[in-house]
């Protein structure tokens, strides 16, 4: 399968490329569009080496010589932390500093392609970490006022192939919830090793809680009894918008019901919106639930626990 570069990436190239030339820009920012359009294409070589678009032959000769250097650079200061010239800080491994101009850019281009094609998961994932900020500190904080969200945050939990056993969660007794997040990762050939790592949250502690609401994307699907369609997809994110406040969840949740034909959109306006809004307003905060420490338990009893309404049945 091709890899996709987002969508911003190109257009920051060509943005640079003509400024550059113009030789107007100060130091410090050339330095910036330097090493978010390099870190971009590094890391996109790094997915799949075969298939990455490559910049344009006049930007590459323009640089050639300084890149090396620039490299070697970026690698000792991600393990110090120090600061660049420009005042931008790379906070932990994989991290990619942007400045406000830069996040807006990104924001605009990933909100576009999201609304283009739903199915890019690297625009989805971009648009959340660049547009989130506010509401993710707000959602560690509500984390931080329950004892369970206290706990999550001292140990950092994390969710993959490495920390849960997949064939222990097959082998649980029908009706538990890790034998229904079993059956909703094997019917639809899902992993949680498929999520995507952060990269454009600037504080270490929120990456950290934008990388929990991450990969507990599909647990809240195993949870509520939602399938990954669209319908499906709508209704949780209508759940996650009123529960993390994110931007993309919102832009999700209102948008996406659009790309549904008319005898769906009559069943999301009738039954499951309205399903998604009191689950969203009404439920505890699924942000603050150890969900490893819930795979043995009956799923009815924890959806009375977290005060969620029984699903409806999708078809």
């Amino acid at each position: 399968m091709k890899t996709h570069v987002p969508f911003p990436v190109p257009v920051l190239c060509a943005w640079a490329r003509v400024r550059i030339t113009k030789s107007k820009m100060s130091a410090p920012m050339i330095s910036q569009i330097r090493r978010l359009t390099y870190a971009k294409i590094r890391h996109f070589r790094h997915l799949n080496r075969e298939n990455y678009r490559i910049l344009p032959k006049q930007f590459n000769r323009n640089y050639e010589k300084t890149v090396d250097q620039d490299v070697n650079s970026w690698s000792d200061e991600e393990t110090t932390g120090e600061h660049h010239e420009d005042g931008v800080r790379e906070n932990y491994p994989g991290h990619i500093p942007t400045t406000t101009f830069q996040k807006v850019l990104l924001t605009v281009g990933s909100a576009a392609m999201c609304l283009y094609n739903p199915s890019r998961d690297d625009m989805v994932a971009t648009l959340g970490e660049v547009s989130g900020a506010l509401a993710i500190r707000k959602m560690k904080e509500k984390m931080e006022e329950d004892p369970v969200g206290r706990l999550i945050l001292e140990e950092q939990p994390v969710i993959n192939t490495d920390t849960v056993s997949i064939e222990y969660l097959g082998s649980l007794p029908e009706g538990t919830f890790g034998k229904e997040y079993w059956k909703f990762l094997s019917k639809n050939g899902f992993s949680p090793d498929s999520r995507l790592p952060i990269q454009f949250v600037d504080d270490p502690d929120l990456m950290y809680v934008m990388l929990r609401y991450r990969q507990t994307h599909d647990l809240y699907h195993a949870v509520l009894g939602m399938k990954p369609n669209m319908l499906g997809e709508v209704a949780v994110k209508w759940v996650e918008a009123f529960q993390t406040g994110l931007p993309m969840c919102a832009l999700g949740a209102v948008f996406g019901p659009l790309r549904l034909g008319p005898v769906h959109q009559k069943r999301h306006l009738e039954t499951y919106l309205p399903w998604a809004i009191r689950t969203g307003r009404d439920a505890k905060f699924l942000m603050a639930v150890y969900w490893e420490k819930e795979w043995e338990k009956d799923l009815d009893q924890l959806r009375t626990e977290l005060n969620i309404e029984p699903p409806p049945v999708l078809n």
